[in-house]
């Protein structure tokens, strides 16, 4: 029985791709069972409807565990999910230069959402033709509106205000 492989990182091996003499074999209850031959141990999990599973060749005889394929990728899948960090994620906010109060009032209530979910937020102002001219201005827009945002939610920042070609950005997080 083939199975395709749906993780990146290494090859799943399963049943009759196992290839040592041995295996230490774990059944569907997680219960460590014994040292079996690769056939019998494959044999055992046929019996039961289950696919034997290479959980780890470090080990010797290699660790192979009696479970569905299918619910063994899903657990792997969740089991990597929960791993990836969630807080480190940068969602950006783009002002621009003629932005009127009332626009900026929302722009600021959305970066409110996103700090509250633990997001860091970076606030970008592009700067056109002879707007770039103007930078002082558009440095006191963006202080402006880190004020409103620090009256509600105190931020911290992470990286400082950048002049760059384009424009000027910045990087806030909640404190």
């Amino acid at each position: 029985m083939k199975h395709k492989n749906k993780t990146p990182q290494k090859r799943i091996l399963a049943n009759y791709q196992i290839k040592a003499k041995e295996v230490r074999l774990i059944n569907a209850e997680g219960k460590q069972v014994g040292i079996f031959p690769t056939e019998e141990a494959i044999q055992m999990a046929k019996n039961q409807g289950l696919d034997l599973i290479q959980i780890t060749e470090k080990t010797i005889p290699p660790v192979c565990k009696m479970e569905e394929f299918g619910k063994f990728l899903y657990h792997l899948k969740k089991k990597q999910q929960k791993a990836k960090p969630k807080g480190g994620e940068v969602k950006e906010i783009r002002l621009s230069f003629k932005i009127s109060d009332h626009d900026l009032e929302t722009k600021v209530n959305q970066v409110k959402k996103l700090l509250k979910k633990e997001k860091k937020v970076k606030i970008e102002m592009r700067l056109k033709g002879r707007e770039k001219l103007l930078q002082n201005f558009a440095e006191e827009k963006i202080k402006k509106f880190l004020t409103i945002i620090n009256e509600s939610i105190p931020i911290k920042i992470e990286r400082e205000l950048k002049k760059r070609p384009q424009g000027l950005t910045i990087i806030i997080t909640k404190k």
